[in-house]
């Protein structure tokens, strides 16, 4: 069986080991908390950008009479 001091010492080295795991999944939380922030904002403005494509094709596929005379008449 291990000595009183080489067990001391593989229990300090998984510590630290623990606390360098411990950082990382902090970093990476963080990581992934402003991925979802980027995902959400573009997908809000993907929903506005189709929302102004679609007004758009609306009013491409309007029959011509239907819109208002330039200002210039």
């Amino acid at each position: 069986m291990m000595d009183e001091k080489a067990l001391g010492e593989r229990i300090d080295v998984l510590e630290a080991r623990l606390v360098h795991r411990e950082r990382e999944i902090e970093e990476l939380n963080e990581i992934v908390a402003r991925q979802w922030q980027a995902i959400d904002d573009l997908t809000r403005r993907l929903g506005a950008l189709g929302g102004r494509l679609q007004a758009v094709e609306e009013r491409a596929d309007a029959p011509a009479g239907t819109e208002p005379p330039p200002p210039h008449y």
